[in-house]
């Protein structure tokens, strides 16, 4: 058996890769999916298939309906989703994946550190289960595959 994973969160830097790393050297049958990482991709994205748009405002719109896409597909063929909250960037995006997922009834791992509890809460008490790091998060997912 092999897991699909949905990697919602931030794209501005390489946590994804971390998290793939660990899982490898854990020897998980893992998948991963995400969303678009490259963060210039994913804001010219409704240029690149529309053609240019008149306003900033438009393009973001066109954008977001593109990423809005992919994201949707992602996450319906995947089978949890993995939600990070990191701490240097605004997590609209990542909340907003976390409550699609919840909203399809996808499994949902929340990754937040203890600081981030209160500002948290509510989506933590929803979410399948609650972690504070990668590690925590891989072991979790490496409990699905135990036969004993």
């Amino acid at each position: 058996m092999q897991l699909t994973v949905y990697l919602a969160g931030q794209i501005h830097d390489d946590w994804r890769n971390e998290l793939i790393q660990k899982a490898e050297q854990m020897n998980l049958p893992l998948q991963f999916v995400s969303p678009m990482t490259n963060h210039s991709r994913s804001d010219a994205i409704g240029e690149e298939i529309l053609g240019e748009q008149p306003t900033k405002i438009v393009k973001d719109d066109k954008a977001s309906d593109f990423n809005n896409l992919r994201t949707e597909i992602l996450m319906a063929k995947s089978d949890v989703v993995l939600a990070f909250f990191g701490d240097s960037y605004k997590q609209w995006n990542t909340a907003m994946d976390a409550s699609t997922a919840l909203a399809h009834n996808k499994p949902l791992i929340l990754v937040r550190d203890e600081s981030l509890h209160h500002a948290l809460k509510e989506l933590s008490n929803k979410a399948t289960a609650t972690v504070e790091n990668f590690d925590q998060a891989l072991k979790a997912l490496s409990y699905v595959f135990e036969t004993e």
